[in-house]
């Protein structure tokens, strides 16, 4: 399984970090190097309902597999949401439909994020989901 792997990949790269903080300062790290989505893309139809902070998702399917970009106003967010692109990028879009997998609880970055934020994750994860539901 695809994603399993990931997530195991995933763990094992942050997984060495015992402090929640120090792990999403990390992600946060990881993800400066990511460049942004370009003004083309950062438009209405892009954008994750759900999110206090203005999210913006790019889906698309290659040879069968799905890829996302994403970009947000916040830097949190914006590393956040750019894990979870990460995470199902490259994954087939049935496996990415049924997968319960969630590489932020995973890694137990949402324990300290307030009850908005988490609900904005969520809601961009449902975004990936429902996108690879309907390349199914």
């Amino acid at each position: 399984m695809f994603l399993a792997d990931k997530l195991q990949r995933l763990v094992d790269d942050f997984g060495f970090l015992d402090d929640p903080h120090e792990r999403l300062n990390a992600v946060v790290d990881r993800t400066k190097r990511a460049p942004p989505l370009g003004p083309a893309e950062r438009i209405d139809a892009n954008r994750v309902r759900g999110c206090v902070s203005v999210v913006w998702l790019v889906s698309e399917t290659h040879e069968g597999r799905c890829r996302f970009r994403s970009d947000a106003e916040s830097p949190i967010v914006r590393a956040l949401v750019a894990l979870l692109c990460d995470f199902f990028s490259g994954a087939p879009p049935d496996e990415i439909a049924h997968s319960p997998l969630d590489p932020l609880e995973a890694l137990d970055l949402t324990r300290n994020l307030s009850p908005t934020r988490r609900n904005g994750l969520a809601a961009a994860r449902r975004a990936i989901q429902e996108f690879a539901q309907r390349a199914v």
